[in-house]
């Protein structure tokens, strides 16, 4: 457990935030024809197939990250044992989890999540679901609590609070993964102090649960400050692998098992600070994904850091002080040899400095490759954090496991907006809201919305 960070807002609050620690300062199109050496002959077609499923209700697909910036509301896709699709998006009445076929067709009603007001997570069973959402709590601060809700036969089964009074926390806003590994659940999200050591300051917690709604023991009440960023891989034995992006230690590191405190790994140094950070996971920067070795792949949106160093007016001596070596983000892949361990050298798979990368994802491809993908903003500006742009394009690239490309740049149609499941026999499929990104401008007044969903799929 760590001791708690200095009181501030989360990354979710609009305002601008000044850090408390030091001055942090705010500091292509792609990495080059690579892949005439890489075996272009042999490239795979990384073809992208989608259906539209309607909605019965209106999906608001945007919300407002730092500085307004324009992020997409995460859709959560899960596959269940028999083969079957559940995904879960937020709506005005609840989170509504909608059933569909293997082949991405709808099966039925939705089932809304009445209260609920976050997509933090979905597991798909073959008899119904469990969501890590938010739901009304009563605190100091009048916030919303973390959840698992379970769903059996369309109804509700449990529902159990992971924050409360007993706890001093709760959790306005999630930033968070569930995972299951067959007889538990965990649950990785960012909380917020009520009372207790902790209190009005932001940290992380992992909670487990059994498949019966009761909490077990391990995780942690406190972890990384504040969570910039969360990734989550169920295990079969042992604590689950987990990431986290740190804006105090200022970067990506190894929380498996510990929380973070000063001896996680490091993943890589990044400014990490109101919104520098590339994006949450898995809503918008990278997963984390495992090999049948026991290795595991994570990607990510990053600056890179052209110096780290401790920061001398943090009296604690935990605070560090990083500058970025570029304003824009690039994409990143790290490697971890367990899950215990920090990695070697990020590899960057782009470099134009006048190109913003966002939205950064990763899943396994087949038996020995990683799909990764990310949307590109041309002519960036940035400005404390967060940057604007004309966007170009989702693309997709494949990679080994170490980190060499084996495909050419694909630029395709379809959004990426979440959580991608893998189907049994390999194959990726996701939802997203078929409309064509903006991120010109900051995001004003309410989010648009759509009725519709597309489901993809992309077969190796």
């Amino acid at each position: 457990m760590t001791s708690a960070p200095r009181t501030t807002r989360h990354r979710r609050v609009h305002a601008y935030r000044k850090p408390a620690i030091g001055l942090l300062a705010a500091g292509g199109l792609l990495a080059g024809a690579w892949y005439a050496t890489a075996g272009a002959a042999t490239t795979p077609d990384l073809k992208v197939t989608s259906t539209a499923v309607s909605l019965g209700a209106k999906f608001p697909y945007l919300s407002a990250g730092y500085n307004n910036t324009r992020e997409w509301n995460r859709t959560a896709t899960a596959v269940a044992p028999d083969g079957t699709l559940r995904v879960a998006w937020p709506a005005a009445d609840g989170v509504h989890v909608t059933p569909l076929t293997a082949a991405g067709k709808r099966s039925g009603a939705d089932t809304v999540v009445k209260g609920a007001k976050e997509v933090g997570g979905l597991v798909a069973h073959t008899n119904g679901f469990a969501l890590l959402t938010r739901v009304a709590d009563t605190n100091k601060w009048k916030e919303t609590a973390a959840a698992i809700v379970r769903y059996t036969g369309g109804k509700r089964t449990w529902t159990t609070k992971l924050t409360g009074t007993a706890s001093h926390d709760t959790s306005p806003t999630l930033d968070g993964q569930l995972t299951w590994n067959g007889s538990k659940y965990g649950a990785y999200f960012v909380v917020h102090g009520a009372g207790g050591f902790a209190d009005g300051h932001f940290g992380d917690k992992l909670s487990y649960v059994s498949s019966g709604g009761k909490k077990l023991s391990g995780g942690w009440s406190w972890g990384c400050s504040h969570n910039e960023g969360i990734a989550l891989h169920a295990e079969t034995s042992g604590a689950f692998t987990s990431l986290c992006f740190d804006d105090w230690r200022s970067g990506l590191f190894v929380s498996t098992g510990i929380g973070a405190p000063d001896v996680a790994p490091v993943v890589q140094r990044e400014q990490c600070w109101a919104g520098y950070c590339g994006g949450t996971f898995p809503g918008r920067t990278g997963d984390l994904v495992k090999s049948s070795t026991g290795r595991y792949a994570t990607a990510f949106a990053s600056r890179g850091a052209a110096s780290a160093k401790k920061n001398p007016d943090d009296s604690s001596g935990r605070g560090w002080t990083v500058t970025p070596k570029t304003a824009t983000h690039q994409v990143a892949i790290a490697f971890l040899k367990n899950r215990n361990s920090g990695p070697g050298k990020a590899i960057y798979l782009t470099s134009a400095k006048t190109v913003e990368n966002v939205d950064v994802h990763l899943a396994p491809y087949g038996k020995d490759k990683l799909l990764v993908t990310w949307e590109s903003l041309k002519n960036a500006k940035c400005s404390a954090g967060t940057c604007t742009g004309t966007f170009t394009g989702t693309h997709l690239r494949l990679v080994d496991w170490n980190g060499t490309p084996v495909s050419a740049d694909k630029v395709v149609s379809a959004r990426f907006t979440g959580d991608i499941a893998v189907l049994k026999n390999g194959s990726l499929t996701w939802a997203y809201a078929p409309v064509t990104p903006t991120y010109g401008t900051p995001l004003s007044g309410a989010s648009p919305t759509t009725t519709t969903l597309r489901i993809a799929r992309l077969t190796p």
